[in-house]
């Protein structure tokens, strides 16, 4: 019988799915029916929980809008389910995001993971930009850096004159001045 149950499941399963983590930003194109009409509406947040297996998997998804928070739990294989789209991969510790909840602003953010440019996998890999290729690519711009340069006075040692004029009594600034 679970064989049977299997079955039939496997034919219901979506193949299409982009591998994503809990972390990670999508855009959840979900089909809405009103009356006779049929519309797709684009939902795009966070994962802050992924459950299940098989045709009954979940996924979480928290965004942020207009100062009120939202959090839908949808269907990844669900027929309503139009399309899956990875926004930007994040990189996070956890398996569940909950304490999301409650946070708006700066600290709900979730670190991005920056991909090497020649991996198309799932599989992310923190990378930080090497100083020896922006080297060379500087002297290439050379005819307009060899232009002169006007000297300017720094602005900031101006404001700092003015203070300390105004530290001194007014009669030891005049004298300064002349």
């Amino acid at each position: 019988m679970n064989q049977l149950i299997e079955s039939i499941e496997a034919g219901q399963l979506k193949t299409d799915i982009p591998e994503f983590k809990v972390g990670d930003t999508i855009s959840i194109h979900y089909r809405i029916i009103e009356g006779e009409k049929e519309r797709i509406q684009v939902f795009t947040g966070t994962v802050i929980a992924r459950k299940g297996k098989g045709i009954s998997e979940t996924v979480s998804i928290y965004r942020v809008a207009y100062g009120s928070a939202m959090e839908r739990v949808l269907l990844i294989h669900s027929p309503r389910v139009a399309k899956i789209e990875v926004v930007k991969r994040g990189k996070v510790r956890k398996s569940k995001l909950y304490y999301l909840r409650g946070i708006f602003g700066k600290k709900a953010k979730v670190k991005e993971m920056i991909l090497k440019a020649g991996k198309k996998s799932a599989v992310a890999e923190p990378v930080a930009p090497k100083e020896e290729e922006a080297a060379p690519e500087a002297p290439a711009e050379s005819p307009k850096a060899e232009e002169p340069k006007k000297e300017e006075k720094p602005k900031a040692k101006e404001p700092k004159a003015k203070k300390e004029q105004a530290k001194k009594p007014k009669g030891e600034a005049k004298k300064e001045e002349e």
